[in-house]
């Protein structure tokens, strides 16, 4: 098995939108209504908003690729960019996301050890994620990976309120 990692740049937000898509259905279309699902796509993967997120200094985007296939995508923010205020010190693993096709081959590993590499790149002593509090195989993941719970906040699937379990793993220096 070949791995190779690329970093996204603002010509890549078609892909990053298809993408961006394909994976969040095929994870949680099952969970939620069409027009939930629906206006959250609209909203959260507009070539308008992927482009500004592309272009922010403290996002930083990653294709994953198996055997040259686009398996799935990295996304990290630092400072401001971060969707909660956890501190300066602080990495946030927005997005981990694979096609279904690429589960359960080490990618997820893969991504996250990228995730560790960045932070200390950038100095941070600790990585967090949030993750929805009924995706158990993700938890379980991340708890093996050495996050721990360390809150919650509302996530809004369209008009559907839902909760992400706040994680964090400390890094050592």
């Amino acid at each position: 098995m070949t791995v190779a990692l690329r970093k996204l740049t603002v010509d890549d937000a078609a892909a990053l939108q298809t993408i961006s898509i394909t994976t969040y259905r095929e994870t949680f279309d099952v969970h939620n209504s069409e027009e939930n699902m629906t206006a959250y796509l609209k909203s959260a993967y507009n070539l308008d908003k992927l482009t500004r997120e592309l272009q922010n200094p403290d996002s930083e985007f990653y294709f994953v690729y198996k055997d040259a296939q686009l398996a799935g995508y990295l996304k990290v923010n630092i400072n401001d960019a971060q969707t909660e205020t956890l501190g300066d010190d602080a990495l946030e693993i927005e997005r981990i996301y694979l096609k279904k096709e690429f589960h359960r081959n080490g990618l997820g590993r893969y991504l996250f050890d990228k995730s560790v590499e960045l932070a200390l790149y950038h100095h941070k002593q600790k990585i967090w994620l949030g993750v929805w509090e009924h995706n158990d195989n993700a938890i379980a993941f991340y708890e093996r990976m050495g996050f721990v719970r360390q809150g919650a906040h509302s996530f809004f699937m369209g008009d559907d309120e839902q909760i992400d379990v706040i994680m964090v793993k400390p890094l050592e220096s």
